[in-house]
């Protein structure tokens, strides 16, 4: 079973995807063309990040998820460790994904108020970076670092330089529209009623609460159709098997006669030791 994520080699993405995957991991270098492979059957799984704890959700992912149609059929939720590793302790830039500058924002101000940040597709790369030029310094896991001395060779200068402890990233697993279950702790929707009028979110939000379905996520993604016109991306605790949950979705739909819903699924939660 062939699975796609965001490269190269070394991401957390990519960890999270060897935590449930059976077969190969391959790469890809936007969250987007991980959706479209696996949507299109190029790939029969993908792991998209979808919320970190500290600098929110990812935006790219979102509106992907909207986008295309496909299932998620797990969340994998990894701790996020950052580390500092160079060649050696004096550097000028940087090098990271730029969530994961944004996470250390605050120990990179204190300890290293001179050096450059410089944003790059992700941690992984920063890390190549770091190992090509030893002028430049990476924010990666610390596990990138390396064993043994030698030319190109990375140690960790700092360890957990995230500034907060408690970091964690969402992962979201996708596979093709066939694969949606009804089984599951949590599901996912999203929601696009194309209209706009005062009270409407809270007439799509009020079916949930009224049948005690916990809402744990609502975002709001431009829809592109219009300025101010919008899609709302919807997690609850309840699955889809459950008839609250029907119950509740039966409303939305209603009210979404003239746009649409779209299911991506129940699923269950995993959690991944970093």
């Amino acid at each position: 079973m062939s699975t796609v994520t965001l490269g190269p080699s070394g991401t957390y993405s990519h960890r999270a995807a060897r935590a449930v995957s059976d077969g190969d991991v391959s790469f890809r270098e936007s969250v987007t063309s991980i959706v479209e492979a696996v949507a299109s059957g190029d790939a029969d799984r993908g792991v998209v990040p979808i919320e970190n704890s500290i600098e929110g959700s990812v935006t790219e992912t979102l509106d992907a998820l909207a986008d295309y149609d496909v299932a998620v059929t797990q969340e994998v939720v990894t701790p996020i460790k950052h580390a500092l590793l160079a060649q050696r302790d004096a550097f000028d830039v940087v090098a990271s994904h730029p969530q994961a500058l944004a996470q250390c924002r605050g120990f990179l101000e204190d300890a290293y108020p001179d050096v450059h940040q410089e944003a790059v597709a992700s941690t992984a790369t920063g890390v190549e970076r770091a190992r090509e030029d030893p002028s430049v310094a990476a924010i990666a896991h610390p596990d990138n670092a390396d064993d043994e001395p030698g030319e190109g060779a990375l140690r960790v200068l700092a360890e957990d330089v995230q500034d907060r402890t408690s970091n964690a990233t969402r992962f979201f697993v996708i596979a093709g529209p066939g694969e949606k279950s009804e089984a599951g702790g949590k599901s996912t929707f999203v929601v696009y009623p194309n209209a706009n009028y005062p009270g409407l979110l809270l007439e799509l939000l009020e079916p949930f609460a009224e049948r005690d379905v916990n809402l744990t996520r609502v975002e709001s993604r431009p829809s592109g159709e219009r300025l101010g016109d919008y899609c709302f991306h919807l997690d609850v605790e309840g699955g889809l098997y459950e008839d609250r949950t029907q119950e509740a979705l039966a409303v939305v739909r209603d009210l979404c006669e003239n746009g649409w819903v779209r299911e991506l699924g129940s699923y269950d939660v995993k959690t991944v030791v970093s």
